[in-house]
């Protein structure tokens, strides 16, 4: 009886992970193909004022606060979807709306320099629904110790 049910059960298991792996599954490569060579001009596309921003010299303690600005340059909204800092001592704030084509939106950092002597330079990560979906912002600068 339990021979049976072990070969029950490998047949079973061999027919689930059989299932999608024969040459019936060509809709989810040309899907896959397609989206490759999607056309992109029709989507937003952000292109800051700025990418880099460079605060100088502070005090340990001292909070810098920075805002980015961009446009969006493409033909259709975009949407932040996340803002990240590279460091929790780094927090962004950002537009929350669409931006319509030929409209600006800001992403607005703070960096709590407490505990952060030294030359600092904090990456934040945008991604959005653009045609460049994910870039990059940076601030920089040395924190002089208390």
């Amino acid at each position: 009886m339990n021979i049976i049910n072990i070969g029950f059960i490998c047949f079973v298991l061999a027919t689930l992970t059989s299932c999608g792996t024969t040459g019936g599954n060509t809709d989810a490569t040309n899907d896959s193909s397609a989206v490759a060579t999607k056309d992109s001009s029709h989507l937003g596309k952000i292109e800051f004022a700025e990418t880099a921003f460079d605060f100088g010299q502070v005090n340990e303690g001292d909070i810098v606060e920075h805002v980015y600005t961009f446009e969006n340059t493409g033909k259709s909204p975009v949407i932040l979807s996340q803002v990240s800092a590279s460091c929790g001592c780094t927090t962004p704030s950002y537009t929350q709306t669409p931006v319509l084509p030929g409209k600006t939106g800001e992403i607005k950092v703070s960096f709590d320099s407490n505990g952060q002597v030294g030359k600092q330079q904090k990456i934040v990560t945008v991604v959005s629904n653009a045609e460049n979906g994910v870039t990059t912002i940076q601030l920089k600068g040395e924190v002089a110790a208390k």
